[in-house]
């Protein structure tokens, strides 16, 4: 790949031996400059067992939530690289397909984006039915509210150049999961180039998220950040009273 290339894995009570595998074949197959394993609220044997890979250990004793957890990656690495990619700890997406979505960027795009949706991606093994249907049904209403049109926004597998991150990194505000949809909006409503890269991708049957409850505070949220995206797209301050409430991310301690 290249060495320009930076790496952010976020984690929250990680599976050390799968993550550790994953990791592992980040390197070999990715071959980046630095991998960013940012870890939130970890036991002590977790950040041990993580000392081990090739990879930087960042820890945070508090959980700061998925979004958080790569801002903070992001800024920790953006000044040494060209190019930034986040992929989720469960290694749903394999690191050859994680190669694809940094090759768009490679080959121009600003913003690069996995997608499980896309009618080229192939799936290996399926949500639960729930989880797919309010999947499915979240990625059609995002579709429609906002200037990025893609079949999928949730994937945890997005990669964007450092350039790029300078101009949206003061737009996000989402600490945790809906951070990527708000990073794809932003990234919309600044006209950046976005590319949907189809993966081959395998479903995390361990994960602690709760469908029901996520996709009801994604919903909330998706409403949230189109309005921050409609003012980005308006060129139009946001009212005094939002702007004493909301700080981005890249500006709270």
């Amino acid at each position: 790949m290249s060495g320009s290339l930076g790496v952010v894995v976020p984690a929250y009570e990680p599976d050390v031996e799968l993550l550790s595998t994953y990791v592992r074949g980040l390197d070999e197959r990715l071959a980046p400059a630095t991998i960013r394993i940012e870890v939130d609220a970890p036991d002590p044997d977790v950040v041990d067992a993580l000392e081990s890979l090739p990879a930087e250990v960042s820890v945070s004793p508090e959980r700061r939530g998925k979004g958080a957890a790569i801002t903070a990656g992001f800024e920790a690495l953006a000044p040494d690289v060209e190019y930034l990619l986040f992929v989720d700890a469960d290694g749903s997406t394999a690191a050859e397909y994680a190669a694809h979505v940094v090759e768009a960027v490679f080959d121009g795009a600003d913003v690069a984006a996995g997608s499980r949706r896309h009618p080229e991606a192939r799936v290996l093994s399926h949500q639960t039915f729930a989880r797919r249907r309010l999947g499915d049904a979240f990625a059609w209403t995002a579709r429609r509210l906002l200037a990025a049109k893609l079949y999928d926004y949730q994937c945890g597998a997005k990669a964007i150049t450092t350039a790029a991150w300078e101009r949206v990194r003061p737009h996000l505000y989402e600490p945790g999961f809906a951070w990527d949809v708000e990073l794809l909006a932003v990234a919309g409503a600044l006209d950046l180039d976005i590319r949907e890269v189809p993966i081959e991708w395998e479903d995390a049957p361990e994960s602690t998220v709760d469908p029901v409850r996520t996709t009801l505070d994604m919903g909330r949220a998706l409403f949230v950040v189109r309005h921050r995206a409609k003012r980005i797209g308006d060129r139009s301050p946001p009212p005094a009273t939002r702007a004493r409430e909301e700080t981005a991310l890249v500006e709270r301690e």
